[in-house]
């Protein structure tokens, strides 16, 4: 009963108001894996929960959050979870009954949940695109911007969620060998231990952190040296300030978020790693200039739906030219903190090409005294499926062309290096 209360409770919240599901989770302190594999499953397949639970009512779909995510909740378990029928209806009519905002429900719940039970294979027999499950504006934009049938294919590994990757310290190999995981083309490990993250060998001792294979490419395109002062801006949780850190560097970590960087100073602490960690805007953030410079920048995280599919729907097309706007500002800032003959990585995890291949084109033009380095073909371990026309690097979840053994295993990334001409 609990699992399921925080399960709909924490989709109602994030559908009114924007919040990420793991915040809304974590502000709850719920941590039943049943609760948050509901509310994710709900979000994985919103789209095809609305369509089903709308042909099904007589008055339509509740334009009430709670009632909604009450129905689409139950219907969730229902039909892409293995939960008992009964359990997944009985407990839902339960909630509705105990809720004083939702108890008018209590008999629709009932009957509607019922007939998905009784209509459940012929459901999931239906031929529908899994474009379904994306809201009509994303979905619009992938068909233009990548082709009607690469957008299906990335939404339809957005059904199939994400894989875990992990980034190593040292001796990659051999921690492949002993976790039982996959090593990548790309150096990250792939694990199919289904244990609980830190009950795994090398957690504990700091040999390893959770890190999506695209997501590791950038620090890596930076190509850190030891010795070298490096400024990763923008740098919570800091997965990529710890790959930067392990090379050596001396690295500056510069966030606004205090308690992100939070989290990015106790997983630093475990790894046995060190950096600067600086809490600051950071446009406002001035220092002497950098050999290099890292900018993961806030972006729409539409290339993150896999593992987090809240996204989707809590994002609106009129986000991006805010975000695109940021972002310039955070380049052009950025490009005053690299030195003479310095390096610059920008990347953003977003399918959107305005936060992305427009940016660096945009960037060029702005600063002639920067010039592009072209991304080569073998440099990331994916081969030329994952550098554009102009050199930049751009990753797609659906993994077309990809080596086998990365498949629909890749976070959607966008990045480019450039450097800055000496004198």
């Amino acid at each position: 009963m609990q699992a399921r209360r925080a399960a709909y409770a924490s989709v109602a919240e994030v559908l009114r108001g924007g919040a990420t599901l793991d915040d809304v989770l974590a502000r709850s302190g719920e941590t039943d894996p049943l609760a948050r594999a509901i509310a994710v499953t709900t979000f994985r397949r919103l789209g095809t929960l609305g369509r089903v639970l709308n042909a099904r009512l007589s008055k339509g779909l509740s334009a009430d959050e709670r009632s909604f995510a009450l129905l689409a909740t139950g219907a969730a378990q229902i039909l892409f979870l293995k939960v008992p029928d009964h359990a997944a209806v009985d407990l839902s009519v339960e909630l509705a009954r105990r809720d004083p905002k939702l108890r008018h429900l209590t008999g629709v719940a009932n009957a509607v949940l019922r007939r998905v039970a009784r209509e459940r294979d012929d459901i999931l027999a239906e031929e529908v695109s899994p474009l379904e499950d994306a809201p009509v504006w994303l979905a619009e934009r992938w068909a233009r911007t990548y082709g009607p049938e690469r957008a299906t294919a990335i939404a339809r590994a957005h059904r199939e969620g994400a894989t875990v990757d992990i980034s190593i310290k040292s001796d990659p190999e051999g921690w492949a060998d002993r976790l039982g995981g996959t090593l990548l083309p790309t150096g990250s490990i792939r694990l199919e231990d289904k244990t609980a993250i830190p009950e795994l060998p090398g957690f504990e001792a700091g040999e390893w952190w959770v890190q999506d294979a695209a997501a590791a490419i950038p620090a890596r395109l930076l190509a850190p040296r030891p010795g070298e002062r490096i400024l990763d801006l923008c740098a919570a949780p800091g997965g990529k300030t710890a790959q930067l850190a392990a090379a050596g560097a001396e690295v500056t970590a510069v966030d606004r978020s205090a308690p992100r960087l939070n989290r990015l100073r106790q997983n630093l602490a475990r790894l046995g790693l060190r950096a600067e960690v600086v809490c600051r805007d950071g446009l406002a953030f001035e220092a002497e200039p950098f050999d290099a410079v890292l900018l993961d920048a806030p972006c729409t995280a539409t290339g993150t739906i896999r593992r987090h599919p809240d996204v989707a729907w809590t994002k609106k097309e009129s986000d991006l030219a805010s975000l695109a706007g940021l972002q310039a500002r955070l380049l052009d800032h950025a490009a005053g903190l690299v030195r003479p003959g310095g390096r610059l990585v920008y990347c953003v995890c977003s399918l959107e090409p305005e936060e992305g291949e427009e940016q660096a084109a945009a960037f060029l033009a702005r600063h002639p005294d920067f010039e592009r380095q072209a991304i080569g073909r073998d440099e990331t371990g994916l081969g030329s499926q994952a550098v554009t026309a102009e050199g930049d690097l751009r990753t797609l979840p659906d993994g077309t062309g990809l080596p086998d053994s990365i498949g629909r295993g890749l976070d959607g990334f966008f990045a480019f290096r450039v450097s800055r001409k000496p004198g």
